[in-house]
């Protein structure tokens, strides 16, 4: 290395391994030799994680400005039983627009060589196949690309980097009406709406639900407002009538919601500025000033349209009455807490069903049916936590989904609940307490509209709505109950040293300005677990003691830290936030770490 070269630590990068194999390489399988010379940044993901796919977002310009000595891989790492599936991590591929190659890793393989303990995780391979950096979380791009930068220079001047077309191969486009379409609404016309997802685009299906009538937006991604040609979305959610007779979208990768004049099919933007919201960012305002994020669901509930937060785990609302939008409901932490609105934790609110009485949800991470009451308490009918889903129907307290997107109020006081991982549509009876299901072979069914006695249903990885007569019976389904697949951590009882290790990156420095820049909150299922150390505080760093009548449980950490660019000369440095909540699964054992290290962002030395 010349000595004008920063030094910086480096670890051999271990090779990639999965057993699906490789996606969008045209069939090609590869090493990490074939790809020496490149800088390859590894981005450990799951396609569940609303996280996952804001990295997918961020490095985008990334990937277009360093096209030829960058090369993205995908690891997909899955957390739920239907994420192994291989044909799923196809859909998903081309759901999200993934432009380039992923190696399908069912088994977790190179997750645990790589010690990847988060989704998402980045992990930054220099030219030599030594691994220079590791982030978890959202927010890192711009250290990326600095460092990517630091890199191509370096290597350059080494004679060790080498520039040219990367592996990528499209696959083929389907000739399909629809292309994984999110959301439906039933128009007063007797027509659907259907949010063409994949295709940035909303469809007006006839009451066949198969004849096009026409479509909105321009088909590529954008933010743009005008005709029903030219106005763009950039993957739409949710859909839902307001009083004055137009429809309200959630336009989720945009992080606004969106208006459409059915008669004109003119689009105009209610809310959002098209930047993602961040811990500090403002939580009520004029809505076009204020900034959301992953909005994937839209309700008219009590005079006002709420929103499915999903990318910070709230509830928040439009108030077309004065133009605003604020938080209803949730505090960002991810889990499943029950309590007044702002005490509550939600994991991915991803679906939405108004009725007089109440709003209900389904909070898609924790695989949980739950509802806001009139008074604004968050109450849950189906769901424990972040780690356990399945198929199992019964007793509403032991019953389970899978990773739900959709819910729909029944005219009897039920619900249909759209168990998007389960490939079925579910029923919750609050009368009785019990879960059913209604229907089965459903593909990645996402929502689900009434239609007299049918019940029509987004079957998304099908490309299609299917109707259904709603019926009488349930299916009978053999009950399943899994766990997260990823391996506990074996940790000694007595004390843990928690140590999140953030590392400013070059030419940044922590924001302290206004006193301490990190945050970092922590707690545990079942609560007992942790004897002492749970709550928030600044430091990154932190003992905690386990209690050894608990044998197993989960550690949820979460970590913020704020750094801003180190020029003196520049009177207003742009500041950048880094953070990530992580679920620890942990196994108490004589002998176990003394250390639990979570890297936010840098090298664990």
């Amino acid at each position: 290395m010349s000595d004008s070269a920063p030094r910086r630590a480096r670890v051999r990068a271990p090779e990639l391994i999965g057993r699906g194999g490789w996606l969008n390489t045209g069939g090609k399988q590869y090493t990490l030799a074939d790809l020496r010379g490149r800088i390859v940044i590894l981005d450990f993901w799951t396609f569940c994680c609303v996280n996952c796919l804001h990295v997918l977002d961020e490095l985008r310009e990334l990937e277009r400005k360093h096209r030829d000595t960058v090369v993205i891989i995908g690891v997909h790492s899955p957390k739920f039983v239907h994420e192994a599936d291989h044909q799923a991590v196809v859909d998903a591929v081309e759901r999200y627009g993934v432009e380039h190659p992923v190696l399908d890793d069912p088994e977790l393989a190179t997750w645990k060589q790589y010690a990847v303990r988060a989704w998402p995780t980045l992990v930054v391979i220099d030219p030599e196949g030594y691994v220079v950096a590791q982030h978890a979380g959202e927010g890192h791009a711009h250290a990326i690309e600095r460092l990517v930068e630091e890199l191509e220079a370096e290597h350059e001047a080494k004679g060790t980097l080498r520039r040219g077309d990367g592996p990528y191969v499209p696959p083929e486009p389907e000739p399909t009406t629809l292309r994984f379409p999110g959301k439906a609404l039933l128009l007063p016309s007797g027509t659907f709406l259907v949010s063409d997802t994949t295709r940035h685009q909303l469809v007006e299906l006839a009451e066949d639900g198969e004849t096009v009538v026409r479509r909105i937006g321009s088909g590529t991604r954008g933010f743009t407002d005008g005709d029903a040609r030219t106005a763009s979305f950039n993957e739409p959610q949710g859909l839902a009538l307001m009083e004055d007779g137009s429809v309200v979208v959630a336009d989720t990768v945009n992080h606004a919601l969106r208006r459409l004049d059915l008669a004109t099919g003119e689009v105009t933007t209610l809310a959002g500025t098209g930047r993602q919201w961040w811990q500090g960012s403002a939580t009520s305002g004029p809505a076009r000033e204020v900034d959301l994020s992953s909005p994937w669901d839209v309700a008219w509930w009590n005079g006002k349209v709420w929103i499915a937060m999903a990318g910070v785990h709230q509830l928040w609302a439009y108030d077309p009455a004065d133009g605003t939008v604020f938080v209803t409901a949730g505090t960002t932490n991810e889990g499943l807490v029950d309590g007044p609105g702002d005490q509550a934790w939600f994991a991915q609110p991803s679906g939405l069903a108004a009725t007089p009485e109440r709003l209900w949800l389904a909070d898609s991470e924790t695989s949980a049916l739950r509802w806001v009451d009139l008074d604004g308490t968050v109450r849950t009918a189906v769901g424990t936590g972040l780690f356990d889903f399945g198929h199992r129907d019964g007793a509403a307290e032991q019953a389970l989904f899978q990773h739900p997107l959709g819910v729909t109020a029944l005219p009897d006081g039920s619900v249909a609940v759209s168990d998007t991982y389960n490939h079925a549509l579910r029923r919750y009876d609050p009368a009785t307490g019990e879960v059913t299901t209604l229907a089965t072979d459903l593909r990645e069914p996402s929502d689900a509209v009434l239609v007299g006695e049918d019940i029509v249903v987004v079957e998304s990885a099908r490309h299609r709505l299917t109707r259904l007569r709603l019926p009488e019976e349930a299916v009978r389904v053999e009950g399943v109950a899994h766990r997260t697949q990823r391996a506990a951590t074996e940790v000694a009882p007595g004390a843990l040293r928690l140590d999140v290790i953030f590392q400013a990156p070059a030419g940044q420095k922590l924001d302290t300005r206004y006193g301490p820049s990190t945050r970092l909150l922590v707690s545990s299922t079942p609560p007992e677990l942790l004897r002492s150390g749970e709550g928030t505080g600044t430091d990154l760093s932190r003992t905690l003691e386990l209690n050894p009548d608990v044998s197993e449980g989960v550690l949820h950490v979460s970590a913020m830290a704020a750094s801003c660019d180190d020029d003196p000369a520049n009177e207003y440095p742009a500041c950048h936030v880094h953070q990530q909540d992580w679920g620890v699964p942990v196994r108490l054992a004589e002998g176990g770490a003394d250390r639990l290290p979570l890297v936010l962002a840098g090298m664990d030395g």
